[in-house]
């Protein structure tokens, strides 16, 4: 059994790594997207995981799909396709370390995965779905998430939902919300950034924020407040875990580890027991998964910064 499949977009992010002797910056091949991030973070903790999505025929594609399965990553419902280049992606690091992106996707790979090559063998076999909203920015992808997305629901497996949102990759903020809107619909698992939660619900109290997105069908709702921790809703309650001081180099891929490992603690369960579950039962899984959030931030780029299950239960421990 496949604890999760992911489907979604798998690129290259160049992460800044200073500058020559000229000034000029340097940058360094990471692989990246959010869909392989989570999966990467599944099976860094000893999960069994599978992607399904698009890269080109080029040598990024190869690394790529080398880099899955370096990661124990099941690559076979990746499809690589000499019509179209692989997607890449600068990241731009502030004072912070806080990250933005450019993209090269017009179009990139990842955005044309058909339905017709969604393995859906990877989905039978599984116990979570996982997607995002970047595949939902155009078709073809859009379509061939959408499809994936309702028969993993149909097949009665959990449907985990992360919107990612990259607000230069839509063609408006009014075609980002309906998108994602639709995708909350089809979710049982609800993951957003307090900055999602405010631009899908108009109101940046978590409170109210995370009832209104409960409300829209997930059983469970988690939002990632960066350094601030993380605040949960299912329908026995709400809360939050605290954060995890930790140095900070590059926040890349720090949602997708946190998002990663709450998959990770509830493989096992099924919706009604993710609806119930205890407001204190929800405390722990959401501090593990700050803390696999926390460290994935010290190291640069993001599969290869994810911790392992040892390193999170020191940082819980503060041993950090």
């Amino acid at each position: 059994m496949i604890d999760v499949t992911a489907l979604g977009e798998l690129l290259i992010d160049f992460t800044p790594e200073g500058k020559n002797a000229q000034g000029a910056a340097l940058f360094s091949q990471n692989p990246g997207g959010a869909p392989a991030n989570v999966l990467a973070m599944v099976a860094r903790l000893g999960g069994r995981t599978a992607f399904i999505g698009k890269a080109g025929q080029d040598a990024f594609g190869r690394y790529l799909r080398q880099v899955l399965t370096e990661r124990d990553i099941d690559a076979s419902g990746l499809v690589l396709d000499g019509a179209v280049p692989t997607t890449l992606a600068f990241v731009h690091l502030d004072e912070k370390n806080d990250r933005s992106f450019t993209f090269y996707r017009s179009p990139g790979a990842d955005q044309m995965l058909t339905a017709q090559e969604v393995s859906l063998d990877l989905i039978d076999r599984c116990r979570i779905f996982h997607f995002g909203s970047v595949s939902l920015t155009r078709d073809p992808s859009r379509g061939a998430a959408l499809y994936a997305a309702e028969y993993a629901g149909n097949q009665g497996k959990l449907v985990s939902f992360d919107p990612n949102l990259r607000p230069m990759l839509w063609e408006s903020e009014a075609e980002a919300r309906a998108q994602i809107e639709h995708g909350i619909r089809l979710a049982d698992i609800l993951k957003v950034s307090e900055e999602e939660m405010e631009f899908l619900t108009g109101t940046a109290d978590l409170a109210a924020g995370s009832e209104y997105l409960l409300n829209m069908g997930p059983a469970l709702v988690l939002v990632s407040l960066g350094e601030q921790g993380s605040f949960f809703r299912n329908h026995a309650g709400y809360g939050s875990a605290p954060p995890y001081r930790v140095d900070a180099v590059d926040t890349t891929g720090a949602g997708d580890a946190f998002a990663g490992a709450v998959l990770w603690k509830v493989r096992n369960m099924t919706r009604a027991e993710l609806c119930s579950m205890p407001v204190s039962a929800l405390g722990e899984i959401a501090a593990f998964a700050n803390a696999a959030g926390a460290l994935t931030a010290t190291g640069k780029g993001a599969i290869p910064a994810m911790p392992d299950a040892e390193q999170i239960h020191r940082c819980l421990k503060k041993e950090v």
